[in-house]
């Protein structure tokens, strides 16, 4: 017990007085986290709303699909991205393997179920009656989707954020695709895993702590949206 406690201050220790590697780790984990969940919305959003606006053959198996995909494994991720651009992979010429760009198209495809599922059921909760007096003022169907589109904002700026807490406390993908590699890939996820394996408990407890923090952080901004 007292070789956690002591963990615990010295962790809190690292934190206060702003730990170089601690800083370092944490602001990697943001910044590929973000960019993922960014380039997903830049993604799924359009997407989103070409599946929400047609009718199609298939569309109800379609939209049950993408929501399985809500709870794949990120391991199944990481091994689908391994494959593709390992060095005998169709995209090996790339050389993304092992590197930040790897963990942010591997998040990018965990994060694309979640926010093309969340933003459909936002646009399915526009009410008619605002498609349907856009239409009688003359909008086109492009300029209704955007009218529909802002009505459901909140709801699409939840489900963003949702990816990118999804984003950021996945381990597996940046595991096997980013190899944690310190001062390179090594992100907060893989930083405990390898940290607490060593049996070094202050770094881990800190870094568990930004962790929890993030999680809060990201909570509290989603309940907000939500009210909205």
């Amino acid at each position: 017990m007292t070789e956690l406690w002591n963990g615990l201050i010295k962790a809190v220790e690292l934190i206060v007085t702003l730990d170089p590697e601690v800083i370092e780790i944490a602001g990697r984990s943001l910044g590929i986290s973000v960019t993922s969940a960014i380039l997903a919305s830049l993604i799924c959003v359009p997407l989103a709303s070409l599946i929400h606006f047609h009718q199609f053959r298939g569309k109800r198996f379609l939209i049950s699909l993408i929501q399985t995909f809500y709870s794949v494994p990120t391991v199944a991720i990481g091994l689908f991205v391994f494959v593709f651009i390992s060095r005998a992979g169709p995209l090996g010429w790339l050389g993304l393997l092992f590197s930040p760009a790897a963990i942010v198209i591997g998040q990018m495809l965990l994060v694309t179920p979640i926010l093309l599922g969340l933003t459909i059921s936002a646009l399915r909760g526009v009410d008619r009656s605002i498609i349907d007096t856009a239409r009688s003022l003359g909008a086109s169907g492009f300029q209704a989707a955007i009218v529909i589109l802002r009505e459901a904002r909140f709801a699409v700026m939840a489900a963003v954020i949702m990816g990118f807490g999804r984003a950021i406390s996945e381990v597996g993908i940046s595991l096997m695709v980013g190899g944690n590699i310190r001062g390179f890939t090594r992100v907060i996820t893989t930083a405990i895993s390898l940290e607490t394996s060593k049996g070094d408990l202050e770094l881990s407890i800190a870094l568990g702590i930004i962790l929890i923090s993030i999680a809060l952080i990201i909570n509290i901004i989603l309940n907000r949206v939500q009210q909205r």
